[in-house]
Parts: C-alpha cells; sequence; structure tokens
C-alpha cells in the first residue's frame, strides 16, 4: 500500500483540528492571576507560609555571616 498522498494527509489534519476546535472548553486561559487570594483565608496555607519565611530568613542570616578571618600565610 504506498503512502498517503499530501492531500489525503492534509485533509486528515483539518479534519483533525476541525475536530478539535468543535470540542467544548471551559473557555478560560490557565492564568497564574486567577490563583492569586485563593487561600488568604485557610489557616494551614497561612501556617505553611510562615514556617517558609521563617527558614527563608535563617538562610539569609546564614549568607550574611562574615566569613572567619583567615590566619596569615606562614612565610
Amino acid at each position: 500500500m504506498p503512502p498517503p498522498s499530501l492531500e489525503q494527509r492534509v485533509a486528515a489534519l483539518e479534519l483533525e483540528v476541525s475536530a478539535s476546535k468543535a470540542r467544548p472548553g471551559n473557555g478560560r486561559d490557565k492564568d497564574w492571576r486567577r490563583t492569586v487570594g485563593r487561600f488568604t483565608d485557610n489557616r494551614e496555607m497561612q501556617d505553611l507560609f510562615a514556617e517558609a519565611i521563617k527558614l527563608r530568613e535563617a538562610d539569609r542570616r546564614k549568607a550574611r555571616r562574615p566569613s572567619p578571618k583567615k590566619r596569615p600565610a606562614a612565610s
């Protein structure tokens, strides 16, 4: 059986695209702004965020510590 011609392949693709467009979608684009404020009243999420802030502040304090002074080289 010979491979399908270019016209047949294009027709098959057009059929798939039209079927895809005909399927109902939710009509909304996914966007990060839809989730903003979703967890503001959730106590568990507030606790999680507070713990994350504590961990981040500890990392910052650790990074700000002055490095130990090096001993002078023996010559």
